[in-house]
């Protein structure tokens, strides 16, 4: 059985995405140096249905596993192992080393819904 998720803190923590970010330290290295890691995330959507929780990110691009390190870190703050200062710490200082490991969510479950251009 998983730990229970505290959603009014996993809400709270999410909107601190929303707007203009230098996004790095929720990217991983793809073997390649990205030249821009500065991104815009227009909304963070949770819902609930059930025992079911969904996170939607709308934004004007995304970095290699930006979004899996983004619920990654949702979900510690919503367990209470993780503050939500830590994420905003982390979006205030992108290219800083943080000692402590990053948790990347696993890939399952993770949809892909519309690309616009």
């Amino acid at each position: 059985m998983r730990d229970p998720v505290d959603r009014t803190a996993l809400a709270a923590a999410a909107e601190l995405f929303v707007g203009r970010h230098d996004f790095a330290s929720f990217a991983a290295n793809r073997g390649a140096p990205v030249e821009d890691t500065t991104r815009t995330l227009r909304t963070v959507r949770i819902r609930n249905s059930g025992p079911l929780l969904s996170i939607e990110f709308e934004a004007d691009g995304f970095l290699y596993k930006m979004v899996r390190l983004m619920v990654g870190a949702l979900v510690e703050v919503g367990s209470g192992k993780e503050s939500s200062n830590e994420i905003q710490s982390r979006l205030q200082h992108p290219k800083q080393r943080f000692s402590h490991a990053r948790n990347v969510a696993p890939a399952a479950g993770l949809f892909l819904i519309r690309v616009r251009y």
